[in-house]
């Protein structure tokens, strides 16, 4: 964590979209052959075992889990750890690589809509623009897949689904992006894996092979673990839907990846889309938010640095650096770029 939380949100969002950009053709292809449900618990258990691994070295103060958040646990679980990567290996299937990945765009859309709804975050002109332009590029794909025939429509839309699957995840949850972010993917994968690996035994799908099967879980410690990681870390600093926004350079990545091993489904109707997609995307990066607002009396528990112009109790003996314990907020008005961070929801 820095002084500059916008800065260093972006980046870490940034990051998380790489490593979830990357594995999006090595799951297609990997899990091409295999029940969507298999592919779905191999993935999750990677990225379960993934968080597991990383807080061996990761030692940090983390506020833990507390019995409270069990609903909300169990909800992304459910929605984003099954539901969610069950529609996107089905579609991946049906959409191809390229136009697949370039449709996990909609998760940003989606994301910026529902913490407009539920967390009243700030969302001006330039967003909602951006939104729509987004909304239209996903229309042009599943549109052009059904008149082109290149692209399967109904494995389009599975992947939209998937989309709104993560984006709910992203928004039930935001009020976990306090807590220890290793142990919340460790639970939530922990929980998705066993729930689709049992459905997958009882239906009897096939499995993938043993060097799919490793892509797989590999794929899952990398681009559903280490990146989930990093995106509740940019979460926490600047909210949802900016997160999402950023999170939305994944499906490039993932595509020029897919199109570089040979998937080929990029005609003009793809190509339209990414033109729509990297203007939404040049529009939510460059969206400014700055005004003078007011911190009220607050009491809460997180992981803080004492220079960020917002955490000005004192140590005894002095502590810098970041670090985490229960402590007080006295009223403050001031002026300063922010996001909408722990700090931040004010109402606009």
């Amino acid at each position: 964590m820095s002084a500059r939380p916008i800065r260093t949100g972006v980046l870490l969002a940034a990051c998380a979209a790489v490593a979830f950009g990357l594995v999006t053709p090595l799951v297609a292809w990997a899990g091409r052959a295999a029940d969507p449900l298999c592919t779905a618990a191999l993935l999750y258990a990677g990225a379960a075992g993934a968080a597991l691994v990383i807080r061996l070295f990761a030692r940090r103060p983390e506020p833990a889990v507390r019995r409270s958040d069990a609903p909300r646990l169990i909800a992304i679980a459910l929605v984003g750890g099954a539901i969610a990567p069950t529609l996107l290996a089905w579609g991946l299937q049906r959409s191809g690589a390229t136009a697949g990945a370039l449709l996990l765009n909609l998760e940003a859309v989606f994301t910026v809509g529902l913490a407009r709804l539920f967390y009243k975050e700030h969302i001006g002109r330039r967003i909602v623009v951006a939104a729509a332009v987004m909304v239209l590029g996903g229309t042009v794909l599943v549109l052009g897949g059904t008149f082109a025939g290149g692209i399967g429509a109904l494995g389009a839309i599975a992947v939209a689904g998937a989309t709104l699957g993560w984006a709910l995840d992203n928004t039930i949850g935001r009020a976990l992006a306090e807590r220890d972010p290793l142990q919340v993917i460790a639970i939530k994968g922990t929980l998705g894996a066993a729930l689709t690996f049992a459905v997958a035994l009882v239906r009897g799908g096939p499995w993938p092979s043993g060097g799919e099967l490793a892509v797989l879980v590999a794929s899952g410690a990398t681009g559903y673990g280490a990146s989930l990681y990093l995106y509740l870390l940019a979460q926490r600093r600047i909210g949802a839907a900016r997160t999402g926004s950023v999170f939305a350079l994944a499906p490039f990545i993932g595509a020029a990846l897919a199109f570089a091993l040979g998937d080929r489904h990029a005609d003009g109707t793809v190509l339209a889309a990414g033109a729509l997609f990297a203007l939404g995307i040049y529009l939510h990066l460059t969206e400014h938010h700055h005004h003078p607002h007011a911190h009220t009396v607050l009491d809460h528990e997180h992981m803080h640095r004492h220079d960020d112009g917002h955490h000005t109790h004192t140590h005894d003996p002095p502590f810098s650096g970041e670090h985490s314990h229960a402590h007080h907020h006295d009223p403050v008005m001031h002026d300063h770029e922010h996001a909408d961070d722990v700090h931040h929801g004010h109402v606009h």
